[in-house]
């Protein structure tokens, strides 16, 4: 069982930047991969970005690379997902999961965190 906590989202300005952090408690953080999902309303649920259970495979959706970076800390049990270039259209609630294997594929991820909201005004 993993446990996941976001937090880091709020209000910003178009081209502005936020730091997303997920704090993971329970069993084997470190060997899971990571996921970065949003939601925007009306919309379904995407992949933003994964990073592998080492740290050394990352993959991007096409809309944010260049912007965001993934990254995770092992030793301190979390994720993060730098954003910068803040678009009005990357407004959603965002959510970390925690999948088995490296994947971008929403169903395979058994964990999920409650959510932080991202508003990017213009």
């Amino acid at each position: 069982q993993v446990q996941l906590v976001e937090s880091g989202g709020g209000l910003v300005q178009a081209g502005g930047s936020l730091r997303l952090s997920c704090a993971a408690s329970g069993r084997a953080f470190s060997s899971y991969a990571m996921g970065w999902f949003r939601q925007a309303p009306g919309k379904e649920r995407e992949s933003v970005a994964v990073i592998s259970w080492s740290g050394g495979t990352t993959y991007y959706t096409d809309s944010v690379k260049g912007r965001f970076t993934i990254a995770r800390d092992n030793a301190k049990n979390t994720v993060f997902l730098q954003m910068s270039s803040l678009k009005p259209e990357d407004t959603a609630v965002y959510y970390c999961a925690a999948a088995h294997h490296f994947t971008y594929t929403r169903r395979e991820y058994e964990y999920w965190g409650q959510g932080t909201q991202v508003t990017v005004s213009s």
